[in-house]
């Protein structure tokens, strides 16, 4: 029997670095393990097999040589007659016969033996393309890992910048509406300040004007008259109002219609 050719092994797929490629390869690699478990251990028990009976062949046959080999040495120690010489010749016929039972014997077995070194050699390189692959799916499951942990990296740097350009934003916008206020608190001053001037000047220009009319004039005195006219009036109102509300009914609050208008924090209107 012819040795068996080694087999090839098996192309290695290119990984596309995705988990579906790792779990299918786990399942290739499972299933190639089983296959080559089940083939190992019956190569094995065919290749003993094979040899166990090659060697009793062998060993038959052996012994077949030896027993022919003895009764030709018998024969030769005798006297060669025609009958012998036929027994002679039938001898020789058997140990021929014997010789290449051995020798084919001995062909079975030495092929048994290479076949088994060939499984052997099978299964060595079954182990190694396993190896392999169990080597190049750690890569990808590190790869994989890799690239999550910079994308991870990468959105929380991305966040960071949002944040830190949200706050900036809400920085400048305060920032500008301080501005904004600092400058209507300005042209509101400035604006009270020409009010006041305008006040001063009109009353500088009415005391001008009244230092041109001579010196200790009297100031023109009110009636008796009006002024009891105006107290009547404004205690007639007030008891109007009272009146109106009904004895013990508490004074009535000031509006805050014009603070509430202006909001809470501002400065109070310039009189």
């Amino acid at each position: 029997m012819a040795a068996r050719k080694k087999k090839a092994a098996p192309a290695r797929k290119k990984s596309t670095g995705s988990v579906s490629d790792v779990n299918k390869l786990e399942t290739e690699l499972n299933s190639l393990k089983a296959k080559l478990d089940q083939a190992r251990e019956k190569q094995e028990k065919d290749a003993a097999k094979a040899a166990e009976k090659a060697a009793k062949e062998a060993e038959k046959a052996a012994k077949k040589a030896k027993a022919a080999q003895e009764k030709l040495k018998t024969v030769r120690a005798k006297k060669k007659t025609a009958a012998q010489q036929r027994q002679l010749a039938t001898a020789r016929s058997a140990a021929a016969a014997a010789k290449k039972a051995a020798d084919n014997a001995k062909a079975t077995a030495q092929d048994a033996k290479a076949q088994l070194a060939s499984i052997k050699e099978d299964n060595k390189m079954a182990a190694k393309v396993a190896k392999a692959v169990a080597k190049e799916e750690a890569a990808v499951t590190k790869k994989l890992a890799a690239e999550a942990k910079k994308k991870a990296a990468a959105e929380a740097k991305k966040a960071a910048a949002a944040a830190k350009k949200q706050a900036a934003a809400e920085k400048k916008k305060a920032a500008a509406a301080a501005k904004k206020k600092a400058a209507a608190e300005k042209k509101k001053a400035a604006a009270a300040k020409k009010k006041a001037a305008a006040k001063a000047k009109k009353a500088a220009a009415k005391a001008k004007k009244a230092a041109k009319k001579g010196p200790g004039r009297p100031k023109k005195a009110a009636t008796k008259k009006a002024a009891t006219k105006k107290a009547a009036s404004k205690k007639a109102a007030t008891k109007k109002s009272t009146a109106k509300r009904g004895p013990g009914r508490p004074k009535k609050a000031a509006a805050k219609k014009s603070t509430a208008k202006r909001g809470p924090g501002r400065p109070p209107k310039s009189k």
